[in-house]
């Protein structure tokens, strides 16, 4: 694979990379350092990329992969999992209250067992097919939705705790 083929086949999902390094690491310099650092492994294994299926989906378990070591390294050790890519564009009021909407749905994201955070993120931030999962996660598109079903079931029933302030 020559430099012209490799930046045609991975250079399109770079953004994609970046959004799920964001979503685990702390700063968008370590989201950038992790996509600087998959790419650099991409290049170097670019002769076995072509017996992969999709490419992008070997990256993304990469990157996956990659920023849970970060997280488990010691030098990492400040790092915690956020997102903050939402923006509103409405009046300040309305952009606080969702920001605060977004911020809970996140942290209560963070409490969820490590499978249901990863297809959550994959299917409803970055619109990935259930298909797609299923490849990423060496699973089956039934387990993916169960997964799917449960995690949003679960942050649905923290969410009405939250504003419910506890009252049932």
């Amino acid at each position: 694979m020559k430099q012209a083929e490799f930046v045609h086949t991975i250079l399109p999902f770079k953004d994609r990379l970046y959004r799920i390094a964001k979503r685990y690491l702390v700063s968008s310099d370590e989201a950038n350092d992790a996509v600087q650092e998959i790419f650099l492994k991409l290049w170097k294994g670019k002769k076995s990329l072509k017996k992969y299926r999709s490419a992008e989906a070997f990256a993304i378990v990469m990157t996956k992969n990659y920023c849970l070591d970060r997280l488990k390294s010691k030098q990492a050790s400040n790092l915690k999992i956020v997102h903050s890519n939402y923006q509103n564009h409405d009046n300040l009021e309305a952009r606080i209250e969702a920001n605060d909407g977004v911020a809970l749905v996140f942290k209560i994201m963070d409490t969820l067992p490590e499978q249901q955070k990863l297809i959550l993120q994959l299917r409803d931030v970055e619109q990935f097919e259930f298909a797609e999962i299923a490849k990423m996660t060496d699973s089956n598109e039934t387990a993916v939705r169960v997964t799917l079903s449960r995690a949003r079931k679960n942050v649905r029933d923290q969410m009405v705790k939250q504003y419910n302030y506890g009252i049932q």
